[in-house]
């Protein structure tokens, strides 16, 4: 194994380890969710609205271990619980998918969300 390789799995070992907080990641509202590690990040999204001005926001991500979410790939529409909130995964412009990888070595998904609201709430 090379040696970026090897720093970049003590890295993410390391954040894994001392940068996140346990969250409840749910693709079925029907079914158990799985508790995961999570670091808590945000990226800033230009997105232009009816008269062509652009707006700039900001969408909670949430940073996690492939190896911890066993089956299939984040989608949107799967829920992550953290805090007494939920925050529901979205696609980004054109990236349909939800979420991108957050390392050269395809470690960590970097999920992006939507705070849907308080667990339990009317939202």
């Amino acid at each position: 194994m090379n040696l970026l390789r090897r720093g970049s799995d003590w890295l993410e070992q390391m954040r894994t380890a001392h940068c996140s907080s346990p969250v409840e990641y749910r693709r079925d509202p029907e079914m158990p969710g799985l508790i995961v590690n999570a670091t808590y990040g945000r990226t800033e999204v230009e997105l232009a609205d009816e008269q062509g001005l652009t707006i700039t926001t900001h969408v909670w991500d949430f940073l996690i271990l492939a190896e911890e979410l066993v089956g299939p790939e984040p989608e949107p529409g799967d829920v992550i619980a953290a805090d007494g909130r939920k925050y529901e995964v979205m696609a980004l412009g054109q990236d349909i998918r939800g979420w991108r990888w957050s390392d050269p070595f395809r470690q960590t998904y970097r999920i992006h969300t939507k705070d849907t609201g308080e667990i339990g709430g009317g939202t």
